[in-house]
């Protein structure tokens, strides 16, 4: 590829770090979004007087729409930019915080929160944008660390999740959790500042030299095309079909935690609640514990190996005793090899493709999570259906998922980072 044989701009310190925490305080928003749907969900479908089947469709299609958007959004980044991405992406999180607030009805509302695609994209794209810089700095020790840099950065996730409960419960007091129309509007205030200060991010110098590359006539091939090339055809399979099955176990053991512990296991509703809280210091710890290794051992093995004993835990917790302590233990330490390795592989991913397709590459095998969400909970409601114990059910999805993703990403292919 061109761009891999033309020499780029140094990223400076100050701009690594600047970069840095304005992507990771985007990335709490994005995420911020994106839960609080989710948590006002049954206040929404008790304003609209959904039955519990229609509140299922919706979030559903919403989740089909989601994964539209995230497969749309990698050849806008490839061909518009990573700083023109970001900005972007942040700022459809905001207008999907304020549409929502202004919706009427169940096919307003999977249009505007489709539109949160963009929020969910916010970290691929992120991933992308960062990954450059870091490959790209100035200091090599950036260089060297970029995986345990960009760790820190994926702590957004929790830390966002854990912001959305936080002012769920602050705002609800005050206003009332019946008036989840104005949560959604006042959400929309850090989005917009956010976008708004996105714009002082300097675009990668791998971009720039790729774009300088394309308007010469050179390398002009389309993204979408290039990732399904004989190159690059394995890994955006491989990706693929780990970020579906993953997810599946995501679906089960983190999305529906407090299921799993509650039907699963007996456990009371606050019992449950508390370790799904606690859950998220502990997908923060297994972000950084997963991106110090990854910049020391190989990355496909460490997201293999994680997935696989993620998954034999889970298996441990459901099939043995319902002692409290065994599955606090096993159910947290479930999660850290569940949830850590997606560092790795968010960098993973940036090492797997060129710089004219991957953001593409990256969105398109990252969109797979959300089939495999829906996939995940369709199984594991058919499974109940069948008269399947739900601790049963979520053996055979779950920890059966999270073992197939493992397997999987053993035939990943380990990629030369990009220049």
């Amino acid at each position: 590829m061109t761009n891999t044989h033309m020499v780029h701009d140094k990223v400076s310190t100050r701009d690594i770090r600047r970069s840095t925490i304005i992507c990771m305080i985007a990335g709490i928003v994005a995420v911020f979004d994106f839960i609080l749907f989710g948590t006002l969900l049954p206040r929404i479908s008790e304003s609209f007087s959904w039955s519990t089947s229609q509140a299922l469709l919706v979030s559903t299609l919403v989740s089909v729409g989601t994964a539209v958007v995230l497969f749309g959004i990698g050849p806008l980044v490839d061909r518009l930019g990573r700083r023109r991405g970001m900005i972007s992406t942040v700022l459809g999180t905001a207008v999907s915080s304020a549409a929502t607030a202004a919706v009427t009805g169940g096919v307003s509302m999977v249009a505007v929160r489709s539109v949160s695609g963009l929020s969910l994209a916010e970290q691929s794209v992120n991933a992308t944008y960062l990954n450059e810089l870091y490959n790209a700095a100035e200091d090599e020790k950036v260089t060297r660390n970029r995986g345990f840099i960009f760790s820190a950065v994926q702590t957004a996730w929790p830390l966002g999740a854990l912001t959305a409960a936080g002012f769920v419960a602050v705002v609800g007091s005050l206003l009332g959790l019946d008036q989840w129309r104005w949560i959604f509007l006042i959400a929309t205030v850090p989005a917009l500042i956010v976008a708004y200060w996105c714009r002082s991010l300097r675009e990668s110098p791998q971009f720039l030299v790729q774009n300088a590359a394309r308007e010469t006539g050179v390398g002009g091939e389309g993204s979408i095309s290039t990732i399904f090339k004989r190159t690059y055809l394995r890994n955006t399979i491989v990706l693929s079909l780990a970020w579906l099955f993953n997810w599946m176990a995501i679906q089960t053991f983190s999305v529906l935690g407090t299921t799993v512990l509650e039907v699963g296991k007996g456990f009371s509703a606050n019992n449950s609640l508390m370790i799904v809280v606690v859950s998220n210091l502990v997908a923060m710890l297994g972000y950084l514990a997963f991106g110090w290794l990854g910049d020391r051992i190989s990355r496909v093995k460490i997201i293999s190996f994680g997935w696989l004993i993620g998954a034999a835990l889970f298996t441990a917790m459901l099939a043995g005793p319902d002692d409290t302590a065994f599955v606090l233990v096993t159910y947290m330490a479930g999660l850290f090899f569940l949830l850590g390795p997606y560092a790795a592989v968010l960098v993973f991913q940036s090492e797997c493709y060129p710089t004219e397709c991957r953001a593409t590459g990256g969105a398109f095998a990252f969109a797979m999570s959300q089939p495999g969400a829906i996939f995940g909970g369709l199984l594991l409601s058919a499974a109940t259906g069948l008269g399947w114990s739900y601790g049963s059910a979520a053996l055979a999805v779950g920890a059966g998922s999270c073992l197939l993703s493992g397997l999987i990403m053993f035939s990943a292919r380990t990629i030369t980072a990009p220049s």
